[in-house]
Formats: structure tokens, sequence, C-alpha cells
């Protein structure tokens, strides 16, 4: 039985009691026996696990980030981050009555079912992969005890958005070893809920996808947001009617209170009504995902946290101290119940504006942390050298919050290069957009220009307003996981 329901009911306290327990038993009981990277790590910086006692102990522990997965003599890094038990380490760290289990095991199904048992727990047996910023994907490994945590992961998600059994559910995730997808597949096998995956646009394509929407009539559609909008959009195009659509569930992508209007607006023009919109937060290296429970579409409750899984912390990217509850600042994960690939300390690289809050949910009253939903990439903070003296640091996070704000836009790309395609010349950012109606042009290029200046202190050099049809092929949208919203064209040098 998942305990959920009580430990959304716990005290902040409690709440603190229970990481600190769990974390002292997680480190000593499997992370420091069975990793080969934080037992050389622990040894190295003279740490004693036993001395790791409480969330706050965690800061003597240096970070980990994705750097530390990769090394270009060694491919296969990535495997001393997954737990690697034997009899020897086993009989090392482990409790005598934990080994008295084991023994019991042993006499009564033999050393053939005590094998078993520690394969099922520790063997790796699924695998998902990075994706976004990097050209080198990173896999983190699952085991069954894994798997069976995404299954209590995708149960909670389902009670946070209150589906019911009774409702149908399509999946436009691509299909792909990434999270998002089978998060969604494990979450309906937990729950007895009907799932359609059409594995996204470049399985089924879009055609197929309305196709679906129509047959089907799902209360609950959920995928990558620009590729979601492009199907309702389409659909609406078509002349079809989505009466039958009550909640849609966003992932992979950041989803503002702007978009999430939009995405209702949309729906209700063919139909729908009482449409809740929720976008949902996860990363591969955590291999779950958090959501926001139902709230109006212009209020984010914030991601609901698993206590019980792990402990964030915010952090200053820079200075790497802790920050207060409330404060901005990079989040940093760290594992309490896992197997396979486990991580401490392990730095996102998101920007948590507004932090952490352990004040109960305002709107389900449950008392778990929340992470707000005000979230962006550090590694999205450029140096544009727009003139041959220096160079302008320009947080192209807010490109997107300032074109959202234009509802005359439908859909964008934003390109960096540099001039004349010189290594060594100033760098030239172009706008492409495409405003789906007959509108003012040259007016709205210059209100986005002025806007862009006033916010980001750059302006892009040109405006260029395109096809539906072609801004749907530069970002990729029926085909990548991820739209390429923004393309980096600048040589290295």
């Amino acid at each position: 039985m998942d305990p959920w329901k009580t430990i959304g009911s716990l005290s902040s306290s409690d709440i603190r009691d229970l990481q600190n327990k769990k974390l002292h038993h997680f480190i000593n009981r499997y992370i420091y026996p069975f990793s080969p990277h934080y037992r050389r790590l622990f040894d190295e910086k003279k740490i004693d696990p036993q001395s790791i006692r409480t969330a706050a102990d965690l800061a003597r522990v240096p970070f980990t980030s994705k750097s530390d997965f990769l090394d270009p003599a060694n491919p296969q890094k990535f495997r001393e981050f997954v737990l690697q038990p034997d009899k020897e380490k086993i009989r090392k760290h482990w409790p005598p009555a934990e080994l008295i289990k084991l023994q019991w095991v042993s006499l009564t199904r033999g050393a053939e079912g005590l094998k078993d048992k520690l394969e099922h727990e520790f063997r790796p047996n699924f695998m998902t992969y990075t994706t976004g910023t990097t050209n080198q994907p990173i896999p983190y490994l699952y085991t069954n005890y894994d798997i069976r945590n995404l299954h209590i992961f995708g149960w909670r998600m389902l009670r946070l958005f209150n589906i019911t059994r009774s409702e149908n559910i399509v999946n436009m995730f691509p299909y792909a070893p990434h999270l998002a997808f089978w998060q969604v597949v494990f979450a309906g096998l937990e729950d007895a809920v009907l799932i359609l995956s059409t594995g996204g646009g470049k399985v089924m394509g879009t055609e197929a996808q309305i196709k679906v929407l129509e047959k089907m009539k799902p209360s609950v559609i959920l995928g990558v947001p620009s590729y979601v909008y492009h199907v309702l959009r389409s659909a609406k195009e078509k002349g079809c009617r989505l009466e039958s659509i009550k909640k849609v569930v966003l992932g992979a992508a950041a989803v503002s209170v702007t978009f999430k209007m939009k995405v209702e607006e949309l729906l209700q023009s063919m139909g729908a009504s009482q449409v809740s919109v929720f976008g949902t937060y996860g990363f591969t290296e955590a291999r779950c995902a958090w959501a926001e429970c139902p709230t109006s579409n212009d209020i984010s409750s914030g991601y609901h946290l698993y206590p019980d899984k792990e402990i964030f912390e915010i952090i200053d990217p820079k200075t790497g101290q802790v920050k207060k509850e409330g404060e901005d600042g990079e989040l940093v994960y760290t594992s309490l119940d896992s197997r396979g690939s486990s991580v401490l300390r392990y730095r996102t690289g998101d920007f948590i504006k507004g932090g952490i809050t352990f004040e109960p949910c305002p709107h389900c009253h449950r008392s778990v942390p929340r992470v707000s939903s005000d979230i962006t990439r550090i590694s999205d903070v450029k140096d544009l050298q727009i003139s041959k003296i220096k160079g302008t640091l320009v947080d192209l996070n807010n490109v997107t919050s300032v074109l959202s704000e234009f509802k005359e836009i439908e859909e964008w790309q934003m390109e960096l290069k540099k001039r004349g395609d010189d290594p060594f010349d100033v760098d030239e950012m172009v706008l492409y957009i495409n405003t789906g109606n007959s509108i003012n042009q040259p007016a709205l290029a210059d209100a986005v220009k002025k806007r862009l200046a006033a916010v980001t202190e750059v302006t892009p050099n040109r405006v260029d307003f395109i096809s539906l049809g072609e801004i749907v092929k530069r970002l990729e949208l029926e085909i990548a996981n991820k739209e390429k919203r923004i393309i980096d064209r600048r040589p290295k040098v």
C-alpha cells in the first residue's frame, strides 16, 4: 500500500524526520557499500557515511553534475553510479537482522531463490536516456525496484490530477527511451486506467492523432506542450469537435500560465468546457516526474514532491550555498529510495524562482513540499557578442516569456548565428514568427523588438514572418522529442 495519503498529511517536522531517517539508511545501506562512484568520493573526501544523519549534513557531500558521467577515455563511466552489490559487500555493510532475512530466503528457496531475489532488486533491466542540450545522451538504468517506484510515482500523479479509472487517456508523448512516455505508461498500468500511447507525431503523425481524439473521445490528453497545441490547432482547422477533453497534462518543457490559457481557449472553441491544464516537471536523473494539482488555469500550485523518495535543496548556482525556503536558486536532487543509477546532490541546472515551500498546498491541502513552477535553464544564459568590443549576457528564458505576451503570435523560433557566417564577426539574432491571422506585421515586429530590448537588452537583427507549415518544419514539431525553439548556429572557435 502506497503511503501517499499519510505522507500528504504529515507536518513539516515529521516529513523532515522521515527524510533524515531514510537518508542515513540509504547512504549507509546502499550508496556507500554499493556505488563505485560515491564510495570512492566519500573515501577521497574522508567523509564518514555514518556521519550523514540529516539533510543538513548533505552540505558536506560534493555536488554531482552531468560532467561526472562523461569521460572520453571511459564511455562506460555512467555505470559507476549504478549500485553493484555482491556477497562480501552485503555481509560487511548490512545489519544482522537483514542478513538473517537473506539466510531465511536461502533456506526456504535455495541458493537460486536468493539469487533471484537480489537480482530482481538490483539487476538493471530497463534504461532511459537524457535529452536536450548535450549531444552525448547519458543512460540511466532501472531495476525492478525502480520500475515499481515508477508505477508509484505515476499513481500519485493520477491522484493529484483527480483522474479516475473511468476516464480514457491519450498519451502523445514521443515513443522513445525517455522518461515522459514511460512515466505515463506505467501510471496507467498501476491504476488500471485505459491509456492509448500514440508515440507522438513521429510514430502516428498528426492526422492519426486527430482521428484518435475523435474516435476514442478521451477526457485526458498528455504530451509535450508544443506538439499538443499543434495537434489541437490542426484539429480546429479541420472543424473537429473535442467536447470530451477535460484535462490536458503537459511535460518535458516549461508550461506558462499564458500557454495554459491558450490551450483552454483553443479547446473551448471546439466545444470543450471546464478544461484544466496541468504542468509537470521531471528529469531523467531522478527517474520520476512531479505534478501540479487542480487550480484555475491562471494559477500554478507548484509541483508536489515525494518527500519519502527524495530530498531537494535550492542552492546559489555560483557559490553552492544552500538557500532558505522560498528563495530563488538552482535545484539539487538527492535520491532516498532507488537502486540502479543513483545520485546524491545532483545539480539539475534548473533555476527555480520562488524555490521550495514547505507550507501545505492551499488548493489540495497536502503538506508535501512543493517546487515553484517558475523554472528556467541556467544554461540558457548566452554570451552574445553584439559589438566588436564586448559581449552581453542574455537570459534566453526571457525571450519565451516576452513572446508569450503577444496573443497574435502562434509559433516562433529564435536563431543565433554569426554575421556572414564569419566565426569572428558579431552575433546576429533572427526571430521567425507565425501569426496565423492577417495582421499589421511591421507594427507587431516593432512592438516585439521594443519589448525584447526592454527585457533582455538586445534587439533581434531581423523579424521574419513565415507560414505555419514552415515554422512547424523549423521547430520539428512532428518529428523531434522536443521542439527546436532556440537554435544556436554560432560555430565553436
